[in-house]
């Protein structure tokens, strides 16, 4: 990297989580599968790494409340609120990009 201080790395990389979880706040129509079929991960895989980031430093969350941080609601709220059918052929190609046991 270049001469950015080990401190000021880490506040320009919380901001870029911040303003990325911010993003898909406010994109609610780009869907999940979407995200994993494009990118093999989605705003649950986020939750999952900010609650294993925060296991490693001994805080303990919960899976609802890192997806409450990642969504901005419970997610059951987001999923009755935005979540759509997955057509055919995206449920398709989610089960060749799917992360296997472990890799995520």
């Amino acid at each position: 990297m270049s001469d950015i201080d080990p401190k000021t790395e880490l506040e320009l990389e919380a901001a870029v989580f911040q303003r990325l979880v911010k993003h898909l706040r406010e994109r609610p129509d780009v869907q999940n599968i979407d995200l994993m079929n494009l990118a093999n991960f989605c705003r649950n895989c986020l939750s999952n790494w900010y609650r294993d980031a925060a296991e490693e430093k001994g805080i303990p969350l919960s899976k609802e409340a890192s997806r409450d941080i990642v969504y901005g609601m419970p997610y059951a709220e987001w999923k009755d609120k935005h979540q759509t059918e997955a057509s055919a052929d995206k449920l398709s190609r989610f089960e060749e990009v799917r992360p296997k046991e472990g890799e995520h």
